[in-house]
């Protein structure tokens, strides 16, 4: 049991979240990040609530591996 919750931990430390409810977003979502001093990753759902425009936009994209990748998104 000791050996699961330490690959699970180990799992959670590379995972990108929403900076407001926690939540890893998933393949195909976009995800902003805000500005300011520390810049912050806000999802899709997330990102309807604030009224700044966001710094940057990306794509959450599924890698071959079946792990979740952000690519950038060229046009901003």
């Amino acid at each position: 049991m000791i050996l699961l919750r330490q690959a699970v931990d180990v799992l959670e430390t590379d995972r990108d979240r929403c900076a407001d409810c926690g939540r890893t977003p998933l393949a195909g979502e976009w995800i902003h990040v805000y500005g300011g001093r520390r810049p912050r990753l806000v999802c899709e759902l997330c990102s309807t609530l604030r009224r700044e425009a966001p710094a940057e936009s990306s794509l959450v994209r599924e890698g071959p591996t079946g792990n979740v990748r952000i690519t950038r998104r060229a046009d901003l």
